[in-house]
């Protein structure tokens, strides 16, 4: 599950391409299958994404296409697999809707399996021992 939060304003056509790079990128590099896609868009008043658009750890500064991007992922995934989808991630970004690299943020959170319920009230682990994963 993926929650993108982005300064109010944007079109539905950038909110689009933003949601489908995030998408591919995940497929690409995070092994997540195609059908795995679950994603909330967050829209903000200025008042209500604080960032600090002179924050220069990565070559800031940060503009108003600032995306914050949050993963909640079902497993764990290497650090080289992370690095890799961060920059799959920014290279996509860049390409559709155009955003700038030190623009993104993105925070990885994973969970446990029986701390997901996709339908039916059945926790997921149950479902993918049932699946064969």
């Amino acid at each position: 599950m993926s929650r993108i939060s982005v300064l109010k304003g944007k079109s539905p056509d950038y909110l689009r391409a933003l949601a489908d790079s995030l998408h591919a990128a995940m497929v690409e590099a995070f092994n997540v299958p195609p059908t795995d896609r679950f994603q909330i868009i967050h829209q903000h008043e200025p008042h209500e994404l604080i960032f600090d658009r002179a924050y220069e750890s990565q070559g800031g500064p940060r503009s108003d296409d600032f995306v914050m991007i949050a993963i909640t992922a079902g497993k764990p995934r290497s650090t080289e697999t992370k690095q890799a989808f961060y920059r799959c991630l920014v290279r996509r970004l860049a390409e559709a809707p155009g955003i700038d690299p030190r623009d993104v943020m993105v925070v990885i959170t994973t969970s446990l399996g029986d701390e997901w319920s996709f339908s039916g009230g059945a926790p997921a682990a149950t479902l993918l021992r049932g699946a064969g994963s």
